[in-house]
């Protein structure tokens, strides 16, 4: 899988992407990353590639042609028109459910904005999603961009070396991933659950649902409406929920 990153500041995502998972997959050819410096398409001798809004108001806003120009250069190599993702507080908040989605594709392209955005005119040509990771405001699109290509990267076959890895964590069937424990069994007198040490793979499978159910209840109760659940697991929930109720 091949990520295009469009962005004033590729030493950035590039040194990020660079380390842990996503530098081992980029080694072993499991996926590519460039970044391509939109500043490299301006065209006057200090490189601007900002102006002064139309209309007045606070802050700059990046130009249409630079970032045009870019996108057409990327897209001339991959002799094709690619899916473009610009990064903004005003898109639909990314998920599991998306990265899924956008980890079928070959080429992911992501437009990294600055300043105040990025002119209109250039987003309505090139731009095929619009993306957030959240409802606040950062200052620019590359720390988003990071964020979704490492997520859809542990998707990507090969990249993780547990397989089942990416299919057990948090958001595996709408549900939270179960409490993790590891050496020692007993650490400042908390010791791990028993069933996790008892080598009984079917109860261990059975308990860590549980806690995922549970979890999720807690933590992230939205997500049960569209959790997938097993009969008994649906009355496991009914039990928890009966529990949690305040008394009248």
């Amino acid at each position: 899988m091949n990520f295009h990153i469009m962005t004033l500041f590729p030493e950035m995502v590039m040194n990020g992407l660079s380390t842990s998972i996503t530098g081992r997959a980029m080694e072993r050819g499991l996926i590519t990353v460039e970044a391509v410096n939109i500043r490299d398409y301006a065209e006057n001798k200090h490189n601007t590639v900002d102006d002064y809004p139309y209309g007045g108001g606070a802050g700059m806003v990046m130009q249409a042609p630079p970032v045009w120009r870019c996108y057409q250069a990327v897209a001339s190599r991959l002799e094709k028109r690619p899916r473009v993702i610009y990064m903004t507080p005003q898109g639909k908040v990314f998920s599991q459910k998306i990265a899924q989605e956008l980890a079928q594709e070959e080429e992911l392209v992501f437009l990294c904005g600055h300043y105040e955005g990025i002119d209109e005119r250039a987003l309505e040509m090139i731009c095929t999603d619009h993306l957030s990771i959240g409802d606040y405001v950062l200052t620019g699109g590359e720390l988003p961009a990071m964020v979704m290509i490492d997520c859809i990267s542990r998707l990507v076959p090969g990249v993780l070396n547990n397989e089942t890895s990416a299919d057990v964590e948090s958001f595996h069937d709408n549900l939270l991933e179960y409490p993790q424990y590891t050496r020692p069994e007993e650490f400042m007198g908390k010791k791990v659950p028993e069933v996790l040490l008892s080598g009984h793979h079917k109860n261990i499978e059975e308990w860590r649902r549980k806690q995922s159910i549970r979890r999720t209840l807690e933590r992230r109760p939205d997500l049960l409406a569209d959790a997938s659940l097993t009969d008994k697991e649906k009355k496991y929930l009914e039990e928890l929920l009966a529990i949690s109720e305040p008394l009248c």
